[in-house]
């Protein structure tokens, strides 16, 4: 896949952050729209996905917008206290996967993070996340009917191969 100026994501992206209080309703429907069609009809998940941590004042919404404002990929991070930030909701539309856009929205946030980083990764993404310096933290365990794996990226972790 190859990347086109016409592109409204990667051409000019850049990686956007907010609190809730911050999103505009344009912007908060696009986010609501993308985990929907990939977490709900794409991996047929029936799931909470409005869990009451999206409006926690701690909590950032980064996404990739294009020029036109499109979203293309979108993470959350959530505090979990004691300088352990949790990403979550990690999630690239289809049409844009293999472009590096999930890779810039996490290295964002665990630059941004003051400590340990987890998260309860797909298992089939476990070698994504390893090679960005995250290691598996316990046992495996189903949630929503897919497989996870609980992971951690210490704070100094090396690691980032793409």
């Amino acid at each position: 896949m190859t990347r086109s100026a016409r592109d409204p994501v990667t051409a000019g992206a850049v990686v956007r952050s907010a609190t809730f209080a911050e999103l505009d309703a344009t912007t908060l429907y696009a986010i609501l729209q993308l985990r929907s069609a990939v977490f709900v009809v794409e991996q047929r998940c029936t799931y909470r996905d409005l869990d009451g941590r999206d409006t926690e004042p701690a909590t950032r919404h980064l996404w990739v917008a294009g020029a036109e404002g499109a979203v293309g990929a979108y993470v959350r991070t959530l505090d979990e206290g004691d300088g352990v930030t949790r990403i979550g909701r990690v999630v690239t539309a289809p049409e844009l996967r293999g472009r590096g856009l999930a890779d810039r929205l996490v290295r964002h946030a665990v630059a941004a993070a003051p400590g340990l980083v987890v998260v309860s990764a797909q298992a089939h993404l476990t070698g994504w996340y390893g090679r960005r310096g995250f290691v598996v933290d316990g046992p495996s365990f189903v949630e929503d009917g897919i497989d996870h794996v609980p992971m951690r990226r210490d704070p100094g972790a090396v690691g980032w191969s793409g």
